[in-house]
């Protein structure tokens, strides 16, 4: 039997919890429909309003920290936000349930409730005073109380779980605690109104504050400016910062108070590195330097909303489109033209590997942006000026994404490399990785393959290794000259496996079908039952047919030892990245020195499986 008042009555309810607002939800509608809004009703939604902001703010917190490309150099643990840790605080939000019918209740035990104005500003003096009179003593004793013996192990230890704070971790705890802290918020809110100065106003303004300051703290990203304290330096005591908080978190023996931390200094708890620390942060130049940089690209406005920034829950998981979401598509598009118009190559995440720092910057250009002819030289002028940044910084590689490294954009790369030859970071498109991955998903009995996007980059390289395993390649392709041209590269006795092909009913009866160029729902009728389609097309193919199976696009799992990857790479399951990402990656770890660019070198693909074998990448 568990500890009594440790977890949550709904935890097992998953999204169906919030049906239990439904009471109030009733009471609203019944009000405003057969009682003329009453009393009663008006306060159920206030409840309700009060609550959705509450949410509100939590998320917001979350965004603002979340935005890396603002806060890199503010933030004070430098550790990511891991799938655990998301996992562990997925349902931050329990504790507003109750707190919601501890409200209800207490219109019906204090009747003056019932009549309060909208707005007194003498009740928002007297909650103030009541909060650091009453509350902050309070809280801050039973916070030490929490700190000791079982108090913790069955009860703050939960709290204490998550190794980077968040605003969401503001609001993962226990119910003992969490009716702790609604007894604590209510105290100043009650005294205003037994005082006859409480108000509407009050509830909200104080509310929203404790939750403000709660996910300030929370946020794991220096908001006070560097000088602030030694300018006004009472105010070290009389409000605290998310480094002294984070303080807290880290060493657990200090840094009690709620928001003042005058109580910390009148019991002998303050950190003694609270203040230099927090100059330290705020100064802006904690910065690191990564040893591996994915340059990624936006795919679409929906996917565009996968942002980790946007909604962490949603984003720590396969993408995939769902109702909710297209609410925010207004949102995202005109997130699409701010970026079109104003914005440059920003700092979108980051993880940990091997001591090794791997960040994603995007270039903030769409997919279909990309085959906008007047978009070519703007784009390419983003992709270089973030590789000419990386080289300056001292990064080691550079990976493209997908559409970066398009042949008809920049030859995969070469138009850097070649108007930049005295690079220091390595260029890798990860193809070589990305035909490794197609290649050995293919199974070894097969004598036959059909290949799409023939003459692409990895469709040469493809084909050329197939051909050398006596595999017979079917090359839609409508040009002679560049099938033929393929045809010289390979082995003299291996030319006769390369057939040039025309149109698909030529693959009728070929069950392993190698996508590298989109086809519509008549073209997949053509195969066979039973095919399987393999794909390296960006955006991939819809599966339309049941009786055949389909390939996602090539993929490898990252190393087990990973750190504070919190977040899914566009459809892939977690803790899975892009080949070319991986193929950075396999890069950076091995500490290659030639750019990857252009024509993918056949020689070299089972070189590249090997050393991503033997770094600890696996096979998606």
């Amino acid at each position: 039997m568990g500890v009594p008042v440790s977890s949550w009555p709904w935890q097992n309810l998953g999204s169906f919890k919030y049906l239990l607002y439904g009471p109030l939800v009733a009471k609203v509608i019944h009000s405003r429909a057969w009682e003329g809004g009453s009393a009663e009703g008006v306060w159920c939604l206030h409840l309700l309003l009060l609550f959705a902001f509450r949410g509100l703010i939590h998320q917001l917190w979350w965004s603002f920290s979340s935005m890396i490309f603002l806060t890199r150099t503010r933030r004070i643990v430098q550790q990511g936000y891991d799938f655990k840790q998301i996992d562990r605080e997925w349902d931050w939000d329990n504790f507003l349930i109750p707190q919601a019918f501890i409200g209800a209740m207490a219109f019906h035990l204090f009747p003056s409730l019932r009549e309060l104005p909208l707005w007194d500003l003498k009740g928002f003096f007297i909650a103030l005073l009541l909060h650091a009179a009453v509350s902050e003593p309070l809280f801050y004793w039973s916070h030490r109380a929490f700190h000791s013996g079982q108090l913790f192990s069955n009860y703050h230890s939960v709290h204490h779980s998550s190794p980077v704070p968040s605003s969401f971790t503001a609001g993962h705890g226990t119910p003992l605690e969490h009716l702790l802290m609604s007894l604590l918020m209510g105290l100043p809110l009650l005294g205003a109104c037994f005082m006859g100065s409480g108000s509407i106003g009050l509830f909200y303004v104080y509310v929203l504050l404790f939750d403000f300051l709660r996910c300030m703290g929370h946020s794991n990203v220096e908001v006070f400016p560097s000088g602030f304290f030694e300018t006004f330096p009472l105010f070290r005591y009389l409000i605290y910062t998310p480094t002294y908080h984070s303080l807290h978190h880290t060493e657990k023996n200090s840094n009690y108070c709620l928001f003042m931390p005058l109580f910390d200094a009148l019991g002998g708890t303050i950190n003694t590195k609270s203040w230099s620390l927090q100059k330290e942060i705020s100064s802006g130049k904690n910065i690191k330097v990564p040893d591996f940089v994915f340059l990624a690209h936006v795919v679409d406005v929906v996917s565009s909303l996968h942002s980790p920034f946007v909604f962490r829950s949603f984003s720590s998981m396969p993408f995939r489109v769902l109702p909710y979401i297209l609410v925010f598509w207004p949102g995202g598009f005109l997130f699409m033209l701010a970026m079109w118009g104003w914005s440059k190559t920003f700092l979108y995440s980051f993880y940990n590997l091997r001591g090794r720092l791997h960040q994603y910057w995007v270039v903030p250009r769409h997919g279909f942006q990309y085959f906008l002819p007047f978009a070519k030289n703007g784009i390419n002028d983003q992709i270089e000026n973030a590789i000419l940044r990386a080289d300056k910084m001292g990064v080691k590689v550079l990976s493209l994404a997908a559409l970066n490294k398009n042949e008809a954009l920049n030859g995969g790369g070469t138009l850097f490399v070649n108007k930049h030859p005295y690079l220091n970071v390595r260029i890798v498109h990860g193809n070589t990785l990305t035909a490794a991955v197609i290649l050995h998903e293919i199974p070894k009995d097969v004598k036959e393959v059909f290949l799409t996007g023939a003459t692409s980059k990895l469709g040469r390289a493809i084909a050329l290794y197939l051909c050398r395993k006596k595999v017979r390649v079917l090359m839609l392709t409508l040009s002679t000259e560049r099938f033929q041209k393929i045809q010289k590269e390979a082995p003299t006795d291996c030319q006769q496996y390369l057939v040039q092909v025309t149109k698909y009913q030529a693959a009728q009866n070929c069950k392993t079908w190698i996508v590298g160029k989109w086809i519509s729902f008549g073209e997949q009728r053509l195969a066979p039952r039973g095919t399987h389609f393999h794909q390296f097309v960006v955006p991939p193919i819809i599966g339309f047919r049941r009786d055949c199976t389909y390939g996602k696009l090539a993929a490898m799992r990252l190393p087990l030892d990973v750190q504070g990857l919190g977040m899914c790479e566009y459809t892939l399951d977690r803790g899975v990245v892009h080949a070319c990402h991986a193929g950075g990656v396999v890069h950076c770890l091995e500490g290659w020195t030639h750019h990857e660019v252009g024509a993918i070198d056949v020689d070299r693909i089972d070189i590249v499986w090997a050393a991503a074998l033997k770094n600890g990448l696996r096979p998606a």
